[in-house]
């Protein structure tokens, strides 16, 4: 996760003109861009395909983080066991489910059960790979 656009060169190649006009009108958004990436990927993230999944999402608490952090996050989606709902959403289930894996759970409120439109930009042809939230948009 990237409070930016203008952090995109720390962990991917150069992108083309018709990525970054895509990517500067979708973001801060629900979309995740995959992108070819560079060798600042730390080691333990890196696989045989080389890329990268960026997100600027919209939300004050992301922000929030970024800024005190000074460098992007990793994040993951929390699936849930449950058969009917796909991801963990609720602050008071994921504490109790994770409580003891990891040191904080931070509760900006239920979040939604939708994932981010997911957009494959390591090709010539952009590929929306998975349709989330926001791709109506695309």
């Amino acid at each position: 996760i990237c409070k930016n656009l203008s952090e995109l060169s720390r962990f991917s190649t150069p992108i083309s003109n018709q990525v970054f006009k895509l990517m500067k009108r979708l973001l801060p958004g629900p979309f995740t861009f995959i992108l070819k990436g560079n060798n600042n990927i730390p080691k333990i993230f890196r696989t045989n395909r080389k890329t990268v999944g960026i997100r600027v999402p919209d939300n004050r608490i992301v922000h929030a983080l970024l800024e005190e952090l000074e460098n992007p996050m990793v994040c993951s989606s929390i699936h849930s066991e449950d058969e009917i709902q796909q991801y963990l959403t609720e602050p008071e289930e994921i504490h109790e489910v994770f409580e003891n894996k990891v040191a904080c759970v931070i509760d900006g409120g239920a979040g939604q059960n939708v994932p981010s439109t997911v957009i494959d930009c390591t090709f010539d042809e952009i590929e929306i790979v998975r349709a989330g939230l926001g791709v109506e948009l695309v």
